[in-house]
């Protein structure tokens, strides 16, 4: 059985390799690699995977997995620059592939190890990544 929580962040971003020049980052990143940085209403859904405990009819408490997105997720990225104010991106694009790879593994540390995990992200209506850890 899984369950999913869904959630939204603001956050600002720019794609860039900081070795290449302006030009080859449009290139490749085309508008995504604007020096002023860009935003999107991230859409986040955390699917959870397990058994029906059978004292209290959940597989998880979603009150529970709302707690942990928000802590760990949301207060952590929510109206932040990804590039400049989260040091979980220092090193790495902040793509949606690796902000999604980054949520989970984020949530990974929070779950019991019983339980799967897949994070969907999307970035608008039209591009969304998934991963659940392979």
């Amino acid at each position: 059985m899984k369950v999913c929580r869904r959630e939204t962040f603001n956050a600002a971003h720019r794609l860039f390799r900081p070795e290449w020049s302006d030009e080859k980052n449009r290139e490749v990143f085309g508008k995504c690699s604007h020096p002023n940085y860009h935003g999107h209403n991230y859409a986040l859904e955390v699917w959870v995977e397990g058994e029906i405990d059978p004292l209290t009819g959940f597989v998880i408490d979603l009150k529970d997995l709302k707690h942990l997105i928000h802590e760990f997720v949301s207060d952590r990225f929510d109206h932040r620059n990804l590039n400049l104010d989260c040091p979980e991106f220092e090193g790495i694009i902040p793509t949606t592939e690796n902000i999604a790879k980054v949520i989970w593994d984020i949530l990974r540390e929070q779950l019991d190890p019983k339980f799967g995990l897949e994070v969907q992200l999307s970035e608008t209506e039209k591009n969304k990544v998934f991963y659940n850890g392979k």
